[in-house]
């Protein structure tokens, strides 16, 4: 089945979409492309867009404007008055609700699908019997689904869109009802489930490590717009806004003004005295900008030995003991940060210490006019 289930030849290409719901822009003349045999995740809060921008190529949605090709073929166009059904498109769609049939058999659910474009019972048969040992089901084919657990039912759900072979995946924040350790388990078993059948899709979620374990490619979104995409090491290490970096996971920021410019920048932080390099190009002498690290790249040290460069001293302020770490409330040059310490050995609030900040992995940002701070 693996050779078969999901051929992947063709790509997802997006054009000037856009979805206005009367005065309000869901989606906002947006462009994606998705390769073959690519998962991209659409990653962003509650109300970016991305859930309308994947009804839209599903057919559940019409856009406003723009255009939706798969391959050779267009899904939707506005200017050329396309409008291809849902049942047309030849799409595999998995939902947040698992939308299972509760009084059918886990084997009836997977095989509806094929009734419904009346595929020949015995293909039926050969068709459901590989998609469940695909997912490891076929000792549940004869249970309901009031009788599966969490991760069992989403599973049924998978088998279901992967059973008719869809040329497209549609993934609807589909680990969204899961526990955390369900969604962990969830995360890995979709992508041991890529390495066995060919699959182009579109996932969506709002959970960033979900998007960074199980996408080959990430959309960043925000009020219906694309802040940026790339790989994700690419959109985690090197964001082109500040949207996408503080989305992306924790930040540490500290304020200064840059003091000498010379290949890197010499930034003097708010107390006068403390002062960092950076190697970027962004900004001039005299500029008020942000530094930006983050958390997991600072190395602690204690205060009371001999310190790299690029090193600040600070004092804990707050602690938190959460089992595996501390998070711990700090302060560096006058302002007030978020970081997690190691939980290997003692801490106290009052406790000085040294935080080293490698110049390749500190970036520059201007200042916020507000003066608005990014713990």
């Amino acid at each position: 089945m693996a050779d078969q289930a999901i051929p992947g030849q063709n790509a997802l290409a997006l054009r000037g979409l856009t979805k206005k719901f009367e005065d309000f822009t869901a989606v906002d003349n947006i462009d994606l492309d998705v390769r073959p045999g690519e998962l991209m995740a659409l990653l962003g809060p509650s109300g970016c867009g991305k859930t309308t921008t994947l009804r839209m190529v599903a057919g559940l949605e019409k856009p406003t404007a723009g255009e939706i090709r798969f391959g050779d073929r267009t899904f939707f166009s506005r200017a050329e008055a396309i409008e291809v059904p849902v049942n047309k498109r030849n799409v595999g769609m998995v939902f947040q609700s698992y939308a299972l049939w509760p009084h059918m058999t886990v084997y009836e659910n997977v095989a509806y699908p094929l009734t419904l474009r009346h595929v020949a019972k015995a293909e039926i048969r050969t068709r459901v019997h590989d998609v469940l040992s695909l997912m490891n089901l076929q000792t549940s084919s004869a249970k309901t689904i009031p009788q599966l657990s969490g991760g069992q039912q989403q599973r049924v759900a998978l088998a279901r869109a992967l059973v008719y072979r869809p040329s497209l995946m549609l993934f609807d924040e589909p680990f969204s009802n899961l526990d955390a350790h369900l969604r962990m388990q969830m995360r890995l078993e979709l992508k041991l489930l890529r390495r066995k059948v060919a699959m182009t899709g579109v996932f969506v979620t709002h959970d960033q490590v979900e998007a960074l374990s199980v996408a080959d490619c990430i959309a960043i979104m925000n009020a219906g717009k694309v802040e940026q995409v790339g790989s994700p090491r690419e959109v985690y290490l090197k964001p082109r806004t500040k949207f996408v970096r503080d989305f992306l996971g924790r930040v540490v920021s500290l304020h200064g003004r840059i003091e000498r410019r010379d290949g890197r920048a010499l930034v003097c932080l708010g107390d006068g005295r403390t002062k960092l390099e950076c190697a970027t190009s962004i900004g001039g002498v005299g500029d008020l900008v942000e530094l930006s690290i983050r958390p997991e790249n600072a190395v602690i040290h204690p205060a009371d030995r001999a310190l790299p460069p690029n090193t600040v001293t600070a004092k804990i302020e707050e602690l938190l003991f959460t089992g595996d770490q501390f998070e711990a409330r700090i302060g560096i040059a006058g302002e007030s940060v978020l970081i997690e310490l190691p939980a290997n050995r003692e801490w106290r609030e009052g406790d000085g210490l040294a935080i080293e900040l490698p110049i390749e992995t500190l970036s520059l940002w201007p200042s916020d006019p507000a003066g608005a701070r990014h713990d």
